[in-house]
């Protein structure tokens, strides 16, 4: 009896320790939506159209969805974030198997150079490249699969520059 009892202390003593160092919210030890964050619109330096405007829209919505940071869109955040989208590229994944030349998967991504700057002092806190990615199926209309892909890149870009921010790994 006695040693039932021990050993179920053990097991509920082992099971509680598992969740001793975890906490709630941002893991970079702020409290949540104490800074805010102004977006301005990303400048797109490449030839593909729209991608400034998904990047910033994208970007926007998951400040919001993380929570992290409280978004402001007046001249009056903590942070300011800002950047370029320097690179875009579309490669083959896969091949039709009855036609090794027509590409039926690609790879879409795109780069984009972040920078954060505190607002007051306008120290840089984060100035790195960050590329986002997706894979899409063509089927007989390439620039509609691309058009409907741009939200889904647009959003990986945006999880990791807010992961970025949020983790302060500046």
């Amino acid at each position: 009896m006695r040693l039932g009892l021990g050993i179920l202390g053990i097991l509920i003593l082992l099971g509680g320790s598992g969740c001793a160092g975890y906490r709630l919210g941002p893991s970079n030890g702020q409290v949540a939506g104490e800074r805010t964050i102004q977006i301005s619109p990303f400048e797109n330096r490449t030839l593909e159209p729209r991608l400034g405007d998904a990047l910033t829209s994208a970007l926007r919505k998951e400040i919001q969805r993380d929570g992290t940071f409280q978004l402001t869109t007046r001249a009056g955040g903590d942070y300011v974030i800002s950047g370029a989208i320097t690179h875009y590229e579309r490669g083959e994944v896969s091949f039709l198997p009855v036609d090794v030349v027509t590409a039926r998967d690609y790879k879409v991504s795109f780069t984009a150079h972040i920078v954060a700057r505190e607002r007051i002092t306008g120290t840089v806190i984060m100035d790195r490249d960050l590329t986002g990615s997706t894979l899409m199926r063509v089927g007989t209309d390439l620039p509609s699969v691309e058009r409907q892909a741009l939200p889904l890149l647009a959003a990986d870009l945006a999880r990791q520059i807010t992961a970025a921010l949020a983790d302060g790994t500046w």
